[in-house]
């Protein structure tokens, strides 16, 4: 492959913009010379051999550039990223352009082999990997150090001289993927493939687990409904929705890796090598050399990092989760007060105050939950971890303890402790819909609102401009860089990792907790369709196998599910009936069955 750059001419007659990058206002001209110069540069010379284009703005400053590619830069592009692709064969293989012709629908005059998302993945893969030679700092910015094997653009981004980079929508096909995604109401699968070409790997394959995660609720609703109705007020008859709920959490999380193994093997992510890791942007250290690599590159001492996790996150996380619980037991009190109030008053009124207690709490654990995210991401971004997947572990181990212990140790509280299914029941329901209903509003509703304003701004702006540029393509660029960053799949994870924890640990006293569910996931694939298309700039494609540790979240709290129920089964009557004298049996029995 190596002989083939050197043929490689950067002239394209039909220059297609596929990303933008937009720098900050008054940037030296002398850096933005050198950048882009780095940027259009044959490979052999460090460069990444792309194609640029200035687009004028407003006031007629430079500062946003519009990136492509030609066609065989592109191609030998997916090599270098070991892109997969179907043969003619049906056989899944790494792509490469020696055997180009053997790929299914390849030809040359074909535009269309890569996908929009596989180009624009290509050339931020080329533009993360632009490295310092000789340069000792950032022409125009002595302040901004570089050194060998620096990227240039992690440089420039954590420096505020590169604002931002992102992909460009195509509008004939999101208007196309728009109509068959969430234009129109039905009932049926979402467009996974279509996606997956749009958006890429991860997002497509977290729909998938949205859409699978709904239809496997569906059952739990079938049969929690008339459970609900012809038992509702006999909370000792769960037994056997406790039985059946303990096998279904454990069922769908491993019919679920079959699924995902299968989409992936046929997008091709299954069987991708995995990229070798550089360092993420924000780590730093002392200048060294990398006992692997042999390139000079920062070098923080493991120790230190330990001492910041075990010395200062540590005992950080353990008070927050003190806080947490200190917070429930107000919230008891305040409950115990209305139960108080009720008695002596029997009113309609003092009936609707009974739910007051768990509403209030429901909002201020939602509220508690968002100020701790922000503060797991400032320790875990202080502990100066050096990948990027050792920060996104670390950063959802934090944020999942204390949204566990802060979700849902108030209903172990009842169940274990007080034994008060009644009162179990109402906080499960009170819990569940309330933090439903905030988080479409946070996540989809709020979004949308405020980009409708902001297209409305920016839409009479562009009215009074005058440029030779092609206007479209000008308000589509001010438009989308104005848009917000959708910073990945985390929080929509998050979401339906505790729903899941909602249903599957205590919804045998409430039955009705997966119907909520299946309702506000219908619900959440068409706001999330839409915070996709209409809210967010577009993401860059990632290619992924599965979830992730996201996998093992889930199968965790399945296995704390399945105690959950065993116990509750242990603590129910009829169960206990048939261990009349010997209680020991009972706890041996429960625990033989989990």
């Amino acid at each position: 492959m190596a002989e083939s750059w050197s043929f490689l001419d950067t002239f394209e007659p039909n220059f297609r913009p596929l990303v933008v990058i937009e720098l900050a206002k008054g940037t030296k001209e002398e850096t933005i010379e050198w950048f882009t110069k780095r940027i259009v540069d044959k490979k052999a010379n460090g460069g990444a051999q792309l194609l640029v284009k200035p687009l004028v703005t407003e006031n007629g400053d430079e500062t946003i550039y519009l990136v492509g590619a030609s066609h065989l830069r592109l191609l030998l592009g997916a090599e270098t990223v070991g892109l997969v692709k179907e043969c003619n064969d049906n056989s899944m293989r790494t792509f490469t352009y020696s055997s180009r012709k053997t790929f299914k629908d390849f030809a040359d005059d074909n535009h269309n082999f890569l996908t929009m998302a596989e180009c624009q993945y290509i050339i931020k893969h080329e533009l993360e990997n632009l490295r310092a030679k000789d340069e000792k700092i950032i022409p125009g910015y002595p302040q901004a150090k570089l050194y060998p094997g620096k990227s240039i653009v992690r440089r420039l981004l954590t420096s505020g001289i590169l604002v931002q980079i992102f992909p460009l929508h195509d509008r004939e096909e999101l208007k196309k993927l728009r109509h068959s995604w969430y234009g129109r109401v039905k009932v049926g699968y979402q467009p996974l493939d279509e996606i997956r070409c749009y958006f890429g790997e991860t997002i497509a394959l977290y729909f998938g687990f949205l859409e699978y995660f709904t239809f496997a609720l569906i059952p739990m609703a079938v049969i929690g409904i008339p459970y609900y109705v012809f038992a509702w007020e006999d909370y000792d008859k769960y037994v056997m929705f406790a039985t059946f709920n303990l096998l279904w959490s454990t069922v769908i999380l491993e019919v679920w890796k079959r699924i995902c193994a299968i989409v992936t093997y046929r997008w091709g992510t299954l069987l991708m090598k995995r990229q070798f890791e550089e360092p993420r942007p924000g780590f730093h250290g002392v200048l060294g050399i990398n006992p692997i690599t042999g390139r000079e590159e920062p070098v923080y001492s493991s120790i230190k990092r330990q001492i910041r996790i075990y010395l200062v996150s540590l005992p950080f996380v353990c008070l927050c989760l003190y806080f947490s619980l200190y917070v429930m037991m107000i919230y008891f009190d305040l409950e115990q007060w209305a139960l108080d109030y009720h008695e002596e008053n029997e009113s309609n009124f003092s009936s609707l105050m009974l739910f007051v207690p768990s509403i209030i709490y429901a909002v201020v654990i939602e509220i508690m939950n968002r100020i701790y995210r922000y503060a797991a991401e400032f320790l875990t971004s202080w502990e100066n971890h050096r990948l990027e997947s050792s920060y996104q572990n670390h950063l959802i181990l934090k944020v999942l303890v204390f949204n566990f212990l802060n979700c849902f140790a108030s209903l172990f509280y009842i169940a274990f402790v007080l034994f008060d299914m009644k009162l179990l029941r109402q906080s499960l329901a009170t819990l569940l819909i309330t933090s439903q209903i905030l988080n479409q509003f946070a996540e989809s509703l709020l979004p949308y609102w405020l980009q409708k304003r902001q297209k409305k701004r920016m839409k009479k702006r562009m009215c009074s401009l005058k440029t030779d540029t092609d206007l479209s393509l000008v308000e589509q660029v001010n438009l989308e860089r104005e848009m917000g960053t959708y910073f990945g799949t985390f929080d929509d994870y998050l979401e339906l990792f505790l729903q899941f924890g909602y249903v599957s640990l205590f919804s045998c006293v409430y039955p009705l907790a997966a119907v909520f569910a299946v309702l506000n996931n219908i619900t959440e694939i068409y706001s999330d369709a839409l915070k996709m298309c209409r809210v967010y700039k577009r993401p860059f494609a990632e290619p992924t196998a599965s979830i992730g540790v996201w996998q093992l979240a889930f199968e965790t709290m399945s296995v704390i599910s399945v105690v959950t129920n065993c116990i509750l089964i242990g603590m129910s009557p009829q169960v206990n009936a048939l261990f009349p004298d010997s209680k020991m049996d009972l706890i041996l029995t429960v625990a033989l069955v989990e």
